[in-house]
């Protein structure tokens, strides 16, 4: 059964309000339907009047079903803004959050002044969103987008096309838990947003979370540390002389990370919070002595 634009958004929305409060089912309703329809928000509104074909209407109650289901808006629509990036994004990989904006504007600004042509490695990468923000802004860095899942290497090369960024950027598969290969080289500074969920919080995690999110991505071993000590220690021999090395963290972790860079000869440069104001994120340099 077709119907008007305007009538699939208001059943779309009516029927997500059973779980969703009237702002969130706007938000969803909206995005469902000019997703599906292939319409900006601003093409909905000129066309709302104008009837939608069998295969939208169907394409919508399918979308609908499932975040009903609770299936989260961005694995529905297959994609979510970052940083000013437009991004594709599966089950394989986390969906990029807001948190993640303070390492990467930490890394941002760092890389802005290191020299020429810096090597930046995105280590743990998922959608890629990370590196792609850096080689974004930073024009002349060469980055590397690193994971372990061949699955979530497949979204971050998906995501590389979609912006055009295949001549300054690469995808290639590394362990974080494992000493790098030879072939990876050495780079100006290193930036990774790792699994840092501890073994009591995986079991306190929104149902939406467990059910959807890989927990490839989430789980950072019993004190949710395992992977700031594999790369803090294993990841020095791929830092050039003086690299910078580029943490985000969970919430109360900032102590602990920072303690085990400073153990692995690292100096503490900056910590930065994230938009709720939580500190999120830490930068070290390697070799660099306290003043």
């Amino acid at each position: 059964m077709v119907k008007k634009l305007s009538q699939l958004y208001l059943d779309a929305r009516r029927a997500l309000m059973f779980s969703e409060d009237i702002q969130t089912a706007t938000l969803m309703a909206r995005s469902v339907v000019c997703h599906c329809s292939g319409k900006t928000p601003e093409e909905f509104l000129a066309d709302r009047e104008l009837l939608a074909s069998e295969e939208i209407c169907k394409a919508v109650d399918g979308a609908v079903r499932r975040l009903l289901a609770g299936e989260p808006l961005a694995y529905v629509l297959e994609e979510w803004d970052f940083f000013g990036m437009r991004l594709h994004v599966s089950r394989d990989v986390l969906i990029p959050r807001d948190d993640t904006c303070a390492v990467t504007e930490l890394a941002i600004r760092q890389a802005l002044y290191l020299k020429q042509s810096p090597r930046v490695l995105d280590l743990c990468t998922g959608s890629g969103c990370i590196g792609l923000a850096v080689a974004q802004r930073v024009k002349d860095a060469r980055v590397t987008l690193a994971d372990v899942s061949n699955d979530a290497l497949a979204v971050a090369r998906r995501n590389v096309a979609l912006h055009k960024l295949g001549g300054r950027v690469s995808c290639v598969y590394v362990d974080a838990l494992a000493e790098p290969a030879a072939f990876l080289g050495k780079f100006d500074m290193i930036v990774s947003n790792p699994p840092y969920i501890t073994r009591a919080e995986m079991r306190e995690l929104p149902d939406s979370v467990v059910r959807f999110e890989p927990r490839l991505a989430l789980y950072g071993g019993p004190d949710g540390l395992d992977f700031y000590r594999s790369i803090a220690d294993k990841f020095r021999n791929a830092l050039k002389p003086d690299g910078y090395l580029c943490f985000e963290f969970g919430m109360g972790q900032g102590d602990a990370v920072c303690g085990i860079l400073q153990d692995n000869g690292y100096t503490i440069l900056e910590r930065s919070r994230d938009y709720n104001d939580r500190e999120r994120a830490v930068l070290a340099q390697y070799g660099k002595k306290d003043d």
